[in-house]
């Protein structure tokens, strides 16, 4: 398990069972992780996700097919790495595949997409791009 970056460990977990064509995942619980799940549910990259357990909390995640068994998310990949940090501005926000895809972003505002933060005119720390 990675405890130095959980966000990370998050990303890893999903493209992993997207590879062994797994329904669900489940990992380590934590407010940051719910809501960049959250975002992947409202954009159509997974299905599902919900939490378990009271005192020790975990996140389950369950995974979107398309068509024959073509996994939703492509790729995913983290941006901003806890040894460096990457920010922008709501101007000079990175777009990904020229629209196709999504950075997550965690602003002052709260956790939102690219697209939302471009908007709201908020920058922020680019936490992963999914596409």
């Amino acid at each position: 398990m990675s405890w130095s970056d959980p966000v990370a460990d998050m990303l890893t977990r999903i493209r992993n069972a997207y590879r062994s064509d797994l329904e669900l995942v489940e990992m380590p619980h934590s407010r940051l992780k719910e809501e960049i799940a959250r975002i992947l549910k409202r954009e159509g990259y997974i299905d599902d996700f919900s939490t378990e357990g009271v005192v020790r909390k975990s996140l389950r995640v369950y995974l979107r097919y398309t068509g024959e068994r073509e996994p939703a998310i492509r790729g995913v990949k983290r941006q901003s790495k806890p040894g460096n940090r990457l920010y922008s501005s709501a101007d000079k926000m990175p777009r990904v595949l020229s629209g196709l895809g999504i950075s997550i972003v965690s602003t002052s505002a709260g956790v939102m997409t690219d697209k939302e933060a471009r908007q709201k005119h908020l920058g922020g720390e680019i936490l992963c791009s999914v596409w």
